[in-house]
């Protein structure tokens, strides 16, 4: 909104060297210098960049709103931008939903979810209508009172403090939206995310369990070409090798039953990834998946490629050599890139790992202070994750399908209006004949 400013004359100012660019004016106006001069302005930002402030929306073209807190009456997301005559049902979210929910074994949190979800807008008989997708899940295993204590004294390294900080008011029960519940909306967006990867060109996504405290999940273990979601589904930890995933299971079990937690790192892959993603500069597509995956509860760290281990290496010994395959496509024949080489995807296999911290709320005495200002002990009650990694197995994947599928449309939008070069260029076109696609 506009607003107006009323001044004192300020061509009789001392300081009229700040008025120079009206010194032309000044002999006809000095004798209208008791006039009140009438000011008018108006914010400098877009008021779009305004509303992103808020910090809940991510994407440009595929653009993904997610709302509700931990005991409210239910999350959701709001997802507009997605193709229309995509067949869309709430069985294609729940799957993931289902891999994120609470309850699910000895060590995720206890608190019983089911997490159904219900699509209210954007698909008509069984097709998404180009129109924005609402889903709504309810929240029904709310425990309020677990959370008397932490209303008055802060989490140590929970968000607690800086929202209060920020915000001067928060939602105490379940830590509100800082809650890992708040991920729901990310996992239903992403599952429909994943889905438009998979029909276009056949992209696949997974994420693992890498690491829990000190147990580390050698490398040369996994083959990234073969591994496959039954084998990292084929136990609790979500650890692809059967004897790592034991010893995860067992550090957890043990600081679990001390009331402690530990963190860990999850592993995400991403074959058949379009050639051309991401932009130069700014927009880089590690730095969108950095982004991305870094702002999900807990995570700490993040690494590309090769990552830190590529420092200790020389040129000669981390590039990445270019060859023909059989098929006359150009390849690398290894890929300490990460398949992505100037901020652009160059259809190798993209992998990444994101680190996660131990949970924050433990049933452990800690020091700590109330919002009044008070030293003071702290043992937290409520129901929570010994470690947050296997629950975040689906929440990275979904990240990762937000950006690859906001940058596929915006591929589109830019470089595919006009005929491209065949000579270096790749058609960017569904793996679907015509005829299978519905209309």
């Amino acid at each position: 909104m506009a607003s107006s400013l009323s001044t004192k004359p300020f061509f009789t100012s001392s300081r009229t060297d700040s008025f120079s660019a009206f010194a032309p004016l000044n002999s006809d106006l000095r004798s209208l210098s008791s006039v009140y001069l009438q000011v008018s302005f108006r914010p400098r930002f877009p008021k779009k960049l305004q509303i992103q402030a808020a910090g809940s929306t991510y994407g440009t073209h595929f653009r993904v709103t997610t709302y509700g807190e931990s005991h409210g009456g239910g999350v959701g997301c709001v997802i507009d931008g997605c193709p229309p005559r995509l067949p869309l049902s709430e069985a294609d979210m729940q799957v993931d939903l289902d891999r994120r929910r609470p309850g699910q074994s000895r060590i995720t949190t206890p608190r019983k979810e089911t997490d159904t979800c219900k699509i209210f807008s954007g698909v008509s008989e069984g097709l998404t209508t180009g129109t924005p997708i609402h889903v709504f899940v309810p929240n029904t295993d709310q425990r309020g009172h677990d959370y008397s204590e932490m209303s008055m004294a802060y989490r140590p390294s929970h968000a607690d403090a800086t929202y209060d900080m920020k915000y001067g008011v928060r939602s105490v029960q379940g830590g509100g939206r800082s809650s890992a519940r708040e991920t729901i909306g990310r996992v239903a967006a992403g599952a429909v995310a994943k889905k438009i990867l998979k029909n276009y060109s056949e992209t696949e996504i997974l994420a693992y369990v890498s690491q829990v405290h000190k147990i580390v999940l050698p490398e040369d273990l996994i083959d990234n070409d073969t591994l496959t979601l039954d084998q990292i589904e084929s136990n609790i930890v979500r650890c692809p090798d059967p004897e790592y995933a034991e010893k995860m299971i067992s550090a957890i079990d043990a600081v679990r039953v001390k009331g402690d937690s530990v963190g860990g790192v999850v592993s995400c892959i991403v074959r058949n990834c379009p050639r051309g993603l991401g932009s130069p500069v700014f927009d880089k597509l590690e730095a969108e998946l950095a982004k991305a995956v870094m702002s999900l509860p807990a995570t700490k760290g993040f690494q590309f490629g090769s990552g830190f281990a590529g420092t200790f290496m020389t040129g000669s010994e981390h590039n990445d050599e270019f060859y023909i395959d059989q098929h006359g496509k150009m390849r690398t024949r290894t890929n300490r890139s990460g398949g992505v080489q100037g901020g652009i995807s160059n259809g190798e296999i993209i992998n990444m790992q994101i680190a996660f911290k131990p949970t924050s709320t433990i049933g452990r005495k800690q020091f700590t202070v109330t919002r009044d200002r008070k030293e003071t002990e702290l043992i937290a009650r409520g129901r929570h994750d010994p470690c947050v990694v296997p629950r975040a197995v689906p929440m990275v994947e979904a990240m990762v399908a937000l950006v690859l599928v906001d940058q596929l449309m915006a591929q589109h939008s830019q470089c595919n209006l006009f005929p491209i070069n065949l000579d270096l260029q790749e058609p960017l076109t569904s793996v679907l004949e015509s005829e299978e696609v519905p209309f």
